[in-house]
């Protein structure tokens, strides 16, 4: 089975089945039957990429709805930390970080659905980060939450002095500041 269920509910590893050989590998890293079988019936309507060098930290983001974004995150150069906080009132796991290495080598992808902030750093040289949204970015409902909140106890796994941030993502609120209007339904 390609799906593990993480301790936060919703929360998903994927991990396709990989075939290596002489020549190198072949997998499929997304296949909509694969998805719908497990009952991930998502439509996906815009990928993603970037491109980060080591040290960079991006996040806290999501989008409020009606414009909130599922997310099918994995790495095609390079290693982070993928991080998502379970912003959804009322969940069991409200609050809560949940951290993962995704790495070119080991092509785990992490299923974040609506009601998370999501953010990743870059423990390699470089990384090229690519994933897959199924809402379209929308300006006016970005929203976030600092990376160092001291509430959420997040280890981004980097040396302070070589942490990158955007002026941006360094305006973000705390946890208990954040826009939310993200409810559980269990």
């Amino acid at each position: 089975m390609p799906f593990t269920a993480t301790e936060i509910p919703g929360l998903m590893l994927f991990e396709p089945t990989v075939f290596e050989d002489s020549r190198g590998y072949f997998f499929e890293s997304y296949n909509e039957k694969t998805f719908c079988d497990q009952g991930f019936d998502i439509r996906w309507v815009q990928d993603n990429q970037s491109s980060s060098q080591f040290g960079v930290i991006r996040g806290l983001h999501y989008q409020l709805p009606p414009y909130a974004q599922t997310k099918l995150v994995r790495v095609i150069r390079g290693k982070i930390l993928d991080v998502a906080v379970d912003i959804r009132k009322g969940s069991p796991s409200f609050g809560k970080a949940y951290s993962k290495v995704l790495s070119a080598k080991n092509r785990r992808q992490l299923l974040i659905p609506k009601g998370f902030a999501h953010g990743f750093s870059v423990l390699s040289e470089k990384a090229e980060v690519m994933y897959k949204c199924d809402a379209f970015y929308n300006k006016e409902s970005e929203a976030g939450i600092i990376y160092n909140d001291a509430e959420l106890h997040i280890d981004w796994r980097l040396p302070d002095e070589a942490k990158l941030i955007s002026d941006k993502d360094l305006q973000l609120p705390t946890f208990a500041q954040c826009m939310n209007s993200f409810v559980f339904e269990g």
